[in-house]
This record gives structure tokens, C-alpha cells and sequence, in this order.
């Protein structure tokens, strides 16, 4: 049953998402499990992954229970949210991993408005190599500062 119901709790939970990776990065990986996320602060690193990429899978797997309570219980909200949370994890893996980090080569020459505060807030976060005194910890909306000359 696709209902605006539906549409809410889907766009709800992206957008919600973004303050879940603020508070996760914040709290969680940049304070009791910062030895998963100090890797990529470092420039240096043995493999293409990173420690750091275990995050991802915390959030896969909430998805797929959600898919699962929504294919077998019959939980209509579950599809959304499961949706909602997996949209935000690849929009993320874009913007992060894709577009600033450069993992694979894409969108090497986007220089727009946005992408230029994107990159300048992540800069910005990552020049602090330890732990504490961060800042930014906000991947899709950065404060305005950012995106200011």
C-alpha cells in the first residue's frame, strides 16, 4: 500500500539520517569508537578500506531488519524506514566516499554552489587528526559558513 503515509516516513527517516550520522560521528566515532574511525583521519593506509567502514554496516543491517519485518510481518512502515535508511547510506557513500574522498574517480569537476561548502566544511573537519576539537561532523547540511568566500 503506497499511501503519503508512506512518502512521510520515507522522507522523514532520510532526512532524520542525517542527524543520526551527525550524532554517530559526534559521539560514537569520535569518541568511544574512535579506534574504528581514526584511520580515516590519517592520509596513510594499508588497504583500500578502512576500519572506518564498519559503520556502514551498522546501518545495512538495520535495513535489511526492517525489510525483513516489512516481507514477513507484514510491518508497513518497515518498508519505508528500511528504504529511507538505505536512500541516506548510498547518498552518503556518493557524497562522502565518491565525491570528496575520492574512491573512484567521479565527480572530479563538480564546483557548484554546494559541492564547494561540502568540501570546505569536510576539509575543514578533517584537518584535526585527533579525536577532539572537531568540527562538522554533518555530511549533507553543513553550516552556512561554509559555503561563504
Amino acid at each position: 500500500m503506497f499511501t503519503v503515509y508512506w512518502i512521510l516516513v520515507f522522507l522523514g527517516v532520510f532526512f532524520g539520517m542525517e542527524f543520526m550520522a551527525w550524532f554517530t560521528h559526534k559521539y560514537v566515532m569520535h569518541g568511544f569508537l574512535w579506534s574504528l574511525h581514526q584511520d580515516h583521519h590519517h592520509k596513510k593506509h594499508d588497504s583500500w578500506f578502512e576500519r572506518n567502514d564498519a559503520f556502514f554496516i551498522f546501518y545495512a543491517i538495520v535495513s535489511m531488519i526492517c525489510f525483513y519485518l516489512w516481507s514477513y510481518k507484514s510491518v508497513w512502515y518497515c518498508l519505508p524506514i528500511g528504504l529511507g535508511i538505505m536512500a541516506y547510506g548510498a547518498t552518503y557513500f556518493i557524497v562522502h566516499d565518491i565525491f570528496i574522498h575520492q574512491r573512484f574517480k567521479l565527480f572530479r569537476n563538480a564546483n557548484n554552489w554546494y559541492a564547494k561548502g561540502v568540501r570546505r566544511a569536510h576539509k575543514m573537519h578533517h584537518k584535526h587528526l585527533g579525536k577532539g576539537d572537531g568540527e562538522c561532523f554533518g555530511m549533507l547540511f553543513v553550516p552556512f559558513k561554509y559555503f561563504k568566500k
